[in-house]
């Protein structure tokens, strides 16, 4: 005996529409590839010439790492490893372990390299952004102690305003920031204290249409809920006023360990994107990460738009950000 089944309707078009529409919203499920090859952190992302970096912290077990490795791209899509730019085991006379978290600068045709090593601070020097790096000074920059009573003297990063002034921000627990002469291997005064609201570690500054953006990291590395929030100031010392929506980059589905970040602006353009770093997907932890880009973007009154770590920072097909004579294409 057959048995016969009802044919059921067709979907009305505005039942597929509703389909569509909830399924575009609920997003991607599978999560953004990594930019870098291996497992790094802390990644800072830097612009010189028509060519982007990007300068991570080179992941080991238990943070225990020893040296700095920089990535090129010509268009923020595809990536390569150029070389091994300081190995603290070798390079230095004051540290040889805990190589993290660091950043770059370029001044009068110089490039300086802002690192942690046994939670203190140290400069280097190269005549490349891809080095190798030389110390600058045979110790270190910064170490905790006296006017710098941050939890311990990592995480740098330079800022060089408008005017010319480079500033370097740093800190654990509490941020702080120096003045940099202009030979950027010297302090400039004391240091001052800046508050933020849950502030870890992290610290990422850079100004549009005049503002000062102040964004950090909160929670522990190793916590799934590792996470970036923000605020604003009117002067590169602060006060900071923590934004309405002070969270901007928090997990989402498998991404998890959202956090210690940068930002990037592309040259003459008013695009931004974050590169930051996530726990490896899958098996990752809070010492196995992997670096990651995501677009940033402002709302017309300048605040943040929060960003989604489960959405890729290119849709396919797409030749990224290349630059002509140190700019990006005009915005549309």
């Amino acid at each position: 005996m057959i048995k016969l089944i009802p044919m059921r309707k067709p979907l009305s078009p505005f039942l597929l529409l509703t389909l569509s529409t909830t399924a575009a919203l609920a997003g991607p499920t599978t999560a953004p590839a990594p930019i870098l090859d291996g497992f790094t952190a802390d990644p800072s992302i830097r612009v010189f010439g028509d060519t982007y970096y990007v300068y991570p912290t080179s992941d080991k077990p238990n943070w225990l790492t020893t040296d700095f490795s920089v990535w090129s791209s010509k268009n923020l899509i595809n990536w390569k490893r150029e070389r091994m730019i300081l190995d603290v085991t070798k390079d230095l006379a004051w540290a040889n372990l805990r190589a993290w978290a660091p950043d770059a600068a370029e001044r009068n045709g110089k490039y300086y390299f802002y690192f942690c090593a046994n939670a203190k601070i140290g400069v280097g020097v190269a005549d490349t952004p891809t080095g190798p790096f030389k110390d600058a000074l045979g110790h270190p920059l910064i170490q905790k102690g006296g006017k710098f009573h941050i939890n311990q003297a990592i995480d740098p990063q330079v800022f060089i305003d408008d005017d010319g002034q480079a500033y370097l921000y740093f800190g654990n627990g509490l941020c702080q920031v120096v003045k940099l002469k202009p030979d950027m291997i010297t302090v400039d005064g004391d240091p001052v204290d800046i508050k933020l609201k849950d502030f870890r570690e992290g610290i990422w500054v850079f100004k549009r249409n005049g503002t000062y953006y102040f964004m950090w990291s909160i929670d522990d590395a190793r916590s799934p809920n590792y996470r970036v929030g923000y605020g604003t100031s009117s002067s590169p010392f602060g006060p900071v006023t923590p934004a309405k929506d002070f969270i901007v980059l928090q997990k989402h589905g498998p991404v998890i360990g959202t956090g210690h970040h940068s930002v990037l602006n592309v040259p003459g353009t008013d695009r931004w994107y974050c590169c930051y770093h996530r726990h490896a997907i899958p098996d990752g932890s809070g010492y196995k990460r992997e670096t990651c880009l995501v677009r940033m973007e402002f709302n017309a009154d300048g605040t943040i738009k929060p960003m989604d770590p489960m959405q890729p920072a290119f849709p396919p097909g797409s030749d990224g950000e290349p630059l002509t004579n140190g700019k990006g294409r005009p915005n549309p």
